[in-house]
């Protein structure tokens, strides 16, 4: 082999290499993402989504799952226990500063969100179409007994009733410290239940709870003929769902990471979430399956 011959060959080989290192992150090979999720089943659903869809395309992943609310998640998350997860915007800006406040534009909630991760080392990546914020549900004969519709009914008569929602629910600003300090409303008690799940389902439905914390995108609602009181005073803003990644894993994971997830959110609109939601909460689908039926619905994964 002449010497030409050899110095091209060299030339084509280091192109190559530095081909797959800009493709995949410094080093080139494709990193074990950990991903994370809080404790229900809408979680389970997202988290799937992101999985499915980095397995499909080469990536080993690990699901930590169901790890407990976001008073969890999210320190782990910065602390490198898990390097993503999928949270909602306005709610994870007001649990990283509780005195910067969000907005109804989801645009402009994610850049105030980005100002706070910037000293955390993480990153928004781009945001869905999909809305999930709490709601607040009571049963018919309810809404019929003290004449319901909206959140500022329930103010005159709060001392009559007793919420239900997460343990987490009394400290939280879109839950009843925010019905607080928004409405005025001061219940007659509080009864912990799950997050949206079906024991405070069950809570509502049976009368344990008056008021029940259901998260707006449940199919249950409809399902259950609950009344979700409207939020006329705009206590939820955009909560909009987005991924929430480690800098050193974008870093890692360059060009071909990041498409990949972004590529999730055009195509994950309230609709399409509400029925995923359905399919797992009412039908009993596995996460896992709703979440593969869909990754091939929309053409993300074969």
């Amino acid at each position: 082999m002449n010497r030409v011959l050899r110095l091209a060959l060299a030339v084509v080989v280091v192109a190559i290499v530095a081909s797959a290192c800009g493709t995949a992150g410094i080093g080139g090979s494709k990193p074990t993402v950990k991903i994370g999720s809080t404790n229900f089943s809408e979680q389970l659903i997202l988290g799937e989504l992101y999985a499915q869809i980095l397995e499909a395309n080469g990536y080993t992943v690990d699901r930590k799952f169901n790890l407990g609310p976001r008073e969890i998640v999210f320190p782990g998350l910065t602390s490198g226990q898990i390097d993503m997860e999928a949270d909602y915007l306005a709610t994870v800006l007001s649990f990283v500063n509780k005195d910067v406040a969000g907005s109804t534009d989801p645009k402009q909630t994610a850049t105030l969100l980005q100002k706070e991760l910037d000293s955390k080392s993480l990153t928004v990546l781009d945001y869905a179409p999909a809305v999930d914020q709490n709601g607040f549900v009571v049963t018919k004969a309810t809404a019929d007994k003290y004449k319901l519709t909206k959140l500022s009914d329930v103010a005159p008569v709060g001392g009559q009733l007793v919420l239900g929602g997460p343990p987490e629910c009394p400290t939280r600003q879109f839950c009843a410290l925010g019905l607080k300090n928004t409405y005025g409303i001061t219940f007659k008690a509080f009864k912990p239940l799950d997050s949206g799940g079906p024991i405070t389902v069950a809570a509502v439905e049976g009368g344990q709870v008056d008021v029940g914390v259901l998260f707006t995108s449940d199919a249950i609602i409809a399902v259950k003929n609950f009344v979700l009181l409207d939020d006329d005073k705009h206590l939820q803003l955009s909560d909009n769902i987005a991924p929430v990644v480690r800098n050193d894993l974008l870093s890692k994971g360059g060009d071909d990471f990041k498409k990949l997830i972004n590529s999730i959110a055009p195509k994950l609109t309230t609709v399409e979430l509400t029925t995923m939601n359905k399919q797992v909460g009412v039908d009993k689908t596995d996460p896992k399956d709703v979440a593969k039926a869909w990754l091939k619905k929309q053409g993300l994964i074969k």
